[in-house]
């Protein structure tokens, strides 16, 4: 068995120059969706992702999990910046950053939802185990939570 940590698991940026087949059975901790997976093209939220790049970005963006992650990067910061109202001190925006409650971000895998805590700033803590496919990541078994 072979494993990869979730940091390394775009099929355009690492998968791909590794070699497709060489990558089969990979095991990997998901949270996000592949945008190189066809079972997301009629999703709300990849359309969602899909319309964000081809205003914003170049098309080779639309396939990299980079831009996947510094969409829902950003968007989790509207959120912070919206909890804040008109109080944009540093005070105010850390404590909106540590009371966020099941967000969910349109590039999440159903089920994840973001949240934080005072006392527990990690904000993804849902994973699914997924093994790659030669062309995708297919998601196996249940979410894991923390």
């Amino acid at each position: 068995m072979r494993y990869m940590t979730n940091v390394s698991q775009s099929v355009a940026a690492v998968m791909k120059p590794a070699g497709l087949e060489k990558s089969k059975g990979v095991i990997t901790a998901v949270y996000g969706k592949d945008p190189t997976d066809p079972r997301w093209k009629d999703d709300a939220g990849f359309k969602e992702y899909s319309a964000f790049v081809a205003k914003y970005m170049s098309p080779a963006d639309l396939t990299d999990a980079s831009t996947v992650y510094g969409m829902d990067l950003a968007m989790t910061l509207v959120q912070v910046l919206k909890q804040c109202d008109a109080d944009l001190s540093r005070d105010n925006i850390m404590r909106q950053a540590a009371n966020l409650k099941d967000l969910e971000l349109p590039m999440l895998l159903p089920g994840i939802k973001i949240n934080t805590s005072p006392d527990n700033f990690y904000p993804i803590r849902q994973l699914q185990l997924a093994t790659f496919s030669g062309q995708s990541w297919e998601v196996f078994g249940d979410l894991m939570t923390d």
